[in-house]
């Protein structure tokens, strides 16, 4: 019996080594693994928040990297339409420019045909004033006898008639 009491059962001994155990078990749970847990819990909201976070500046960028490709195509169209405009009107002014100066050219030509005119009747009254004085003086002179000058004016008017119209 000696070696029985090697293994020997004693109930007092498993009863305060299960209260010790239920003790240190409540005590574990009570000041070990519910601060742990709220710590676990609070990290995994801190977590879930950032993520929420990264997720909404990740689709604010996207809307504002939308927005500024809309407000970018829409200054491209803007552009376009002025640089149209522009052409259209620097075309425009360009054709009213060469008209003016098309009807400043056809006004200084007309004004030149009309001095050249003008000039061609001088000179055909000077020529013709010329001719009298010169056919007078050589028509006195074979003549012997003095003509008046109307006289003579319009035996030259008629002569120069005859040979205008040939």
């Amino acid at each position: 019996m000696g070696n029985l009491q090697i293994v020997s059962f004693n109930l007092w001994q498993v009863l305060i080594s299960l209260a010790n155990l239920t003790i240190l078990y409540l005590g574990l749970k009570k000041f070990l693994y519910k601060p742990v847990k709220a710590v676990l819990e609070n990290r995994k909201a801190a977590i879930a928040k950032e993520y929420a976070e990264a997720e909404e500046a990740r689709n604010s960028a996207n809307a504002d990297r939308e927005e500024y490709a809309a407000k970018l195509a829409a200054a491209h169209t803007t552009a376009d339409e002025i640089i149209h405009d522009a052409t259209v009107l620097a075309n425009r002014r360009g054709e009213k420019i060469v008209a003016d100066a098309h009807q400043k050219a056809d006004e200084i030509v007309r004004q030149g045909e009309l001095e050249a005119s003008m000039e061609k009747k001088k000179a055909m009254e000077t020529i013709r004033q010329d001719i009298t004085d010169v056919s007078a003086a050589m028509t006195e002179k074979l003549l012997g006898r003095e003509m008046s000058t109307e006289d003579h004016r319009s035996m030259i008017d008629e002569f120069l008639k005859g040979v205008g119209d040939s």
